[in-house]
C-alpha cells in the first residue's frame, strides 16, 4: 500500500472533506493547500497525481493524533523521515485511542483473526526478539475494519481506483 492509498482510505473511512484534511495537517504545524490534498487523492494514472511522501503522511498522522487526543505539552514531535506499516499502525492506534481488544475487534470486522500476541509484536521495538513486521494485508484489513466501524452502511471499497473516484466526487462536492 502506498502512502496515498492510506490517506485515501482514512479520508473515506472518517468522511473528511478537504477543509478537515487541511486542519489536520495544520494541527501538526504544517501548511498544505487544497490542490496538494487533491493531488494526493488522485488516481496514480491522473496527470495531477502527486506522491505523498513519508514525511507528509507522518505529519498527517501526527495532526490526527493532535486533533483526537489534544496537543502534547512542549515541543511537538517531529514527523519521521521514513515510515513503515508498523509506525503507521502505531500512530493510528494512538490517534484513535485504541486498546488491543479494540484493534482485535476491528480486525474481526474485516474477517481477520489474529492473536493478542501477534498484535503486540507489531508494536514492539524493531530490535526486540518478538518484533514482527506489519504487512500490507494487516494494515489494509485494519483500515477496512475502521471503515466498517465508522461507516457501517457503506460498501467496502476494495479497489484503490474506486476509492479515488469516490474521493474525487467528494472533493467536487466540497
Amino acid at each position: 500500500m502506498t502512502n496515498n492509498d492510506i490517506l485515501r482510505r482514512l479520508r473515506y473511512a472518517f468522511d473528511f472533506n478537504d477543509n478537515k484534511m487541511i486542519k489536520i495537517f495544520a494541527e501538526a504545524e504544517s501548511t498544505v493547500s487544497r490542490e496538494q490534498i487533491s493531488s494526493f487523492l488522485k488516481k496514480e494514472t491522473d496527470e495531477d497525481y502527486k506522491n505523498c511522501s513519508d514525511v507528509q503522511l507522518a505529519t498527517f498522522l501526527n495532526g490526527l493524533i493532535n486533533v483526537n487526543r489534544g496537543k502534547r505539552e512542549g515541543e511537538q514531535p517531529k514527523p519521521e523521515k521514513k515510515i513503515n506499516n508498523n509506525i503507521i499502525f502505531r500512530k493510528l492506534k494512538i490517534a484513535l485511542n485504541l486498546k488491543d481488544d479494540d484493534i482485535l475487534a476491528l480486525l474481526m470486522l474485516a474477517d481477520l483473526r489474529i492473536s493478542r500476541h501477534e498484535l503486540s509484536a507489531f508494536f514492539r521495538r524493531p530490535d526486540h526478539k518478538h518484533f514482527r513486521v506489519c504487512k500490507d494485508q494487516i494494515l489494509r484489513n485494519f483500515l477496512h475494519g475502521v471503515q466498517l466501524q465508522q461507516r457501517p452502511d457503506d460498501e467496502y471499497i476494495d479497489e484503490d481506483e474506486d476509492a479515488a473516484d469516490v474521493i474525487e466526487d467528494k472533493s467536487e462536492e466540497d
